[in-house]
């Protein structure tokens, strides 16, 4: 495999970032990422959506042309075929993200298991298609994972369940294996995460062998992640399997920090973001200083750590589109990084969270209030669209 060429990566060139969008794209963008901004209209606006919803008025049409289709890339597979092309065009991959939450019965874990393996299916004969995606809690009872967290004995009855919970899982890593598609278990609340792990470490060591195919995530901006990452490397060297690693800042903080105080255990989360940076940044040196043994994901939308780990490519002599290591960004947003990393070379990914327009609900007003809460990065969003639309009217003066 040939080292690519150094490229000074330039995360501010918005030509390559928004080639593919078209002025009005850009300006619907620029209104759209100007409402989430705000935290009190994402408040305000969530209840008032689904209640609006809920008692039938025509609304849905205003929301999948507003934020549906900025951060959504169809209701169905076939539905996203033209995002995905499009993704394809400035060589960023796709990985199919089946967004629909809130669903409780057998009947919808085993659907969504389904659906989890018809992406894989997809992604056999599309190579713009990199990874698949699934969460436990997608295939499985929250309550019954956080029962199992929390050493609670199970009946009979919540043991088959459980058992249920695996074989859906074990269905969809095995698929994986079998169509050589890289499968990442998406992290949880702290406390359904030991089980998740659990599930995941068990995946790893059972389709792993080979090459990394199973991934679990680690949620840095937890205090104890970097670590938990270090002790499942050292298990899977010790039993002779890839380590998997997809690596995030997280989500969930301040929940995770409302529910520690109210119910009076240590919170979870980091005492500050330079914590959390510094133990993402530690996860990226540590995948690569152990590289023939971990692929790594990196899940992120931070300029510097991007960058950090593109140069430390460079610096240790590894390819730009070494097959164990992939950059992952959130479809509609951080564009400047995803297709600027792309044209230097880089495996680059965008999830793309698909579903039925009413069932994504749940996901998007998530992501919207995860935005707001994110310092900088709306204003981001808005400064790099505004330059570009600034560099097209000087372009065409």
């Amino acid at each position: 495999m040939e080292i690519a060429s150094r490229v000074k990566l330039d995360f501010n060139n918005t030509e390559i970032a928004f080639r593919g969008k078209s002025d009005r794209d850009l300006n619907k963008a620029y209104w759209l990422f100007k409402m989430i901004g705000s935290n009190t209209l994402i408040k305000l606006g969530t209840p008032i959506a689904n209640f609006s919803l809920k008692i039938g008025l025509p609304i849905q049409g205003i929301i999948r042309n507003t934020i549906y289709k900025q951060f959504c890339g169809g209701e169905s597979i076939e539905g996203c075929h033209t995002a995905i092309q499009e993704l394809a065009k400035g060589g960023v991959s796709t990985i199919l993200d089946y967004s629909v939450e809130g669903k409780d019965s057998e009947e919808s874990f085993d659907a969504t298991c389904a659906e989890i393996l018809r992406t894989i299916e997809a992604a056999k004969t599309n190579p713009s298609i990199s990874f698949s995606v699934f969460k436990v809690s997608g295939i499985g009872r929250f309550d019954l994972l956080a029962k199992k967290d929390a050493k609670e004995p199970l009946s009979a009855q919540e043991e088959e369940e459980f058992q249920r919970i695996w074989h859906r899982c074990d269905r969809i890593c095995r698929a994986s294996y079998d169509a050589n598609i890289p499968v990442s278990i998406d992290a949880e609340h702290s406390w359904t995460q030991e089980t998740v792990d659990d599930l995941a470490r068990e995946m790893m060591e059972k389709y792993n062998r080979q090459r990394p195919i199973v991934y679990n995530t680690y949620q840095l901006y937890r205090h104890d992640k970097l670590a938990s990452m270090k002790a499942d490397y050292a298990y899977a060297n010790t039993q002779g399997f890839h380590l998997g690693a997809k690596v995030v800042r997280g989500a969930y903080m301040e929940l995770e920090r409302e529910r520690a105080a109210a119910m009076g255990y240590p919170s979870p989360i980091q005492p500050d973001k330079e914590a959390t940076d510094a133990d993402f940044n530690a996860a990226i040196e540590f995948a690569l200083d152990h590289l023939s043994e971990v692929g790594l994901m990196a899940g992120t939308h931070n300029e510097e750590s991007s960058r950090l780990l593109a140069e430390e490519l460079d610096r240790r002599g590894i390819a730009h589109n070494d097959p164990h290591i992939h950059f992952a960004q959130l479809l509609g947003m951080s564009d400047n990084l995803s297709f600027n990393l792309a044209t230097g070379g880089y495996n680059v990914a965008k999830y793309m969270p698909y579903g039925p327009v009413k069932s994504v609900l749940p996901y998007l007003f998530r992501r919207a209030q995860e935005n707001t809460s994110v310092e900088g990065q709306t204003g981001r969003e808005l400064m790099l669209i505004t330059k570009e639309l600034d560099r097209r009217r000087g372009r065409t003066k």
